[in-house]
């Protein structure tokens, strides 16, 4: 629920309907309070209440921005980590189809020029090595 509150709000304030809102809003506020608006009175000569209310929406808008991030970066996070599981399990079948191919051409008698390349692409990867690998280079 704290999700879908943050990112309709994130959303909201991300849009030009946020922005008419506040020039409406902000405009009519400077505009009363220098006097310009007849019939209303000032209530913010200085400009220190609407100083103050803008630094409050300003934290909070910051907050609710950082909270949608986060929860993109996870999602992305979870993405990243699905696409290296195919990727894996695809580099494992291909191994497989290498070293049946290659049974299939030595059966027959084919020798081709790629054989020793052949050899090697049948080593099957073992998926922890690559993940060793990748965290040892993001440290």
């Amino acid at each position: 629920m704290e999700q879908r509150i943050a990112g309709a709000i994130t959303r909201f304030s991300g849009s030009m309907r946020f922005v008419y809102v506040h020039i409406v809003a902000y405009g009519f506020w400077i505009l009363a309070n220098l006097d310009v608006v007849p019939g209303v009175p000032k209530f913010d000569p200085s400009f220190v209440i609407l100083a103050m209310v803008a630094s409050v929406e300003a934290i909070f808008l910051s907050t609710f921005i950082l909270i949608t991030q986060n929860r993109m970066s996870a999602a992305a996070d979870k993405r990243a980590e699905l696409d290296l599981q195919i990727s894996l399990l695809a580099e494992h079948e291909v191994t497989k189809i290498a070293a049946l191919l290659s049974a299939v051409a030595e059966r027959l008698g084919v020798e081709t020029e790629v054989d020793e390349e052949v050899e090697e692409l049948k080593e099957d990867v073992a998926p922890e090595a690559v993940l060793d690998e990748i965290e040892e280079h993001r440290q």
